[in-house]
C-alpha cells in the first residue's frame, strides 16, 4: 500500500473515531445526569424505578386565559369527568383490578399531556406499592404536587353498620385530588418552575390490621432523594360544600402564599385563613424530613369513609376553585 493510500486510510479512521465519539457524548448528557435524582439507583436500596415512554403533546390544549394569554385555562368540568372515570373503575383498593386500571389510566393521561412518567415500585408491610411520578425534564423538582389514588377498603364511618364492611367509592377521597393534578398536567405551561406530579399509593387504609396510613408517601420520602422548595398535597377537594381551612401541620409560609392567591382570585369564602384540623396525610412524611409541605384538604366532608362518597357529592365548581388557585400559585412561583 502506498504512503498516500495509508495517509487517506488513517485520516478516514480518525474521522470515523471522532464521529462515533461524538454520537456517544450526545447520547449521554452527563450534566443532566448529575442533576437528576434518577441518575443512580444506588440511592434507592428498597424501591425501584421504571421509565415509561414519553407521550406526545396534548392536542386539546386550546383555550387560554384572556388576562394572561400564555396561560391555558383549568377546566373544572374536565376534571369532574376524571372523577367519573375513576369511580367507574370501581374501588381502587391496592391490589384490586380497579386499582390497576386506575394506575394505567393515570399513566396514559399524563403521557398524552406530554409528561414523562416514572413508577416508584416498592413494598411496605408486605404490600406492593406503586407511586407514579410525572416530570417534564430530569431537573430536580422545586415543587411537588401530590395526591393519593387508592381508596379505603372499608366504609367504617358509614352510619349504617351493615355497610361498614363495604368499600368506599372514593369520589372525593381519592378521585378529586387525582382529577385536579391531571387537569393541571394538561394546562400547566411548559416553562413553569420544575414541578413533579406525584400520585401516591396506599394512603388510605390505616386502622386496618396489617395496614397503616400514608405508606406510599412514607416510602417515597425514605427512598427518593429530592429536596423541593415546596410540597402541596391535594386531598378531598371536590366537596360541593367546599371549606378548606389551614391544616395544623402544614408549613405556615407556603400555606399563607396559597391562601393569599385564593383570596386574590375571589375564593376567600372557600380558602379560609383559620386553622381547624391537624391531619395525618401525605404531607406529613415530607414535614418530618424537613421539607416544607402543605395539605389542601376539606376535612369537614360529611361522607368521608362512607359508602356515600359518590360523584353526586362533588362538583366541577369546587375543582375549578382549587385548580385555579394552584395554577396561579405555581405561576407566581415561576416568575
Amino acid at each position: 500500500m502506498s504512503r498516500r493510500a495509508i495517509g487517506i486510510y488513517l485520516i478516514g479512521l480518525l474521522l470515523l473515531t471522532m464521529l462515533v465519539g461524538g454520537y456517544y457524548l450526545a447520547a449521554f448528557d452527563y450534566g443532566n445526569l448529575e442533576q437528576s435524582p434518577f441518575a443512580t439507583t444506588q440511592r434507592y436500596p428498597t424501591g425501584t424505578w421504571s421509565r415509561e415512554k414519553l407521550g406526545t403533546q396534548n392536542l386539546h390544549r386550546s383555550e387560554k386565559d384572556p388576562a394572561t394569554p400564555d396561560v391555558l385555562l383549568f377546566h373544572g368540568d374536565r376534571a369532574f369527568e376524571d372523577i367519573l372515570t375513576q369511580v367507574g373503575f370501581g374501588p381502587r383498593i391496592p391490589g384490586s383490578i380497579g386499582h390497576d386500571k386506575t394506575r394505567a389510566w393515570i399513566q396514559k393521561e399524563l403521557e398524552d399531556a406530554g409528561w414523562i412518567v416514572l413508577v416508584h415500585s416498592t413494598e411496605r408491610l408486605g404490600h406492593p406499592i406503586y407511586n407514579l411520578v410525572a416530570q417534564r425534564s430530569e431537573l430536580p423538582p422545586k415543587i411537588i404536587l401530590g395526591a393519593h389514588y387508592d381508596t379505603r377498603q372499608f366504609a367504617d364511618r358509614d352510619p349504617d353498620p351493615l355497610k361498614a364492611s363495604e368499600p368506599v367509592p372514593g369520589a372525593n377521597d381519592g378521585a378529586s385530588g387525582v382529577a385536579v393534578l391531571l387537569e393541571l398536567a394538561r394546562v400547566m405551561p411548559i416553562d413553569t418552575t420544575p414541578t413533579w406530579l406525584v400520585f401516591f399509593d396506599a394512603e388510605d387504609n390505616g386502622r386496618i390490621p396489617e395496614w397503616d396510613w400514608i405508606l406510599g408517601s412514607q416510602a417515597f420520602v425514605e427512598e427518593i432523594s429530592v429536596s423541593p422548595q415546596a410540597v402541596v398535597i391535594v386531598d378531598m377537594v371536590g366537596d360541593s360544600d367546599l371549606n378548606i381551612y389551614f391544616e395544623g401541620y402544614s408549613d405556615a409560609r407556603i400555606r399563607s402564599e396559597i391562601w393569599t392567591v385564593a383570596d386574590e382570585l375571589g375564593y376567600s369564602e372557600y380558602f379560609i385563613q383559620e386553622e381547624r384540623h391537624t391531619i395525618v396525610d401525605d404531607h406529613l412524611p415530607f414535614i418530618q424530613a424537613g421539607i416544607p409541605a402543605v395539605d389542601i384538604i376539606d376535612f369537614d366532608y360529611e361522607f368521608w369513609h362512607t359508602t356515600e362518597d359518590t360523584s353526586d357529592k362533588v362538583s366541577p365548581e369546587s375543582l375549578q376553585i382549587v385548580g385555579d388557585t394552584l395554577m396561579h400559585w405555581i405561576l407566581e412561583r415561576s416568575r
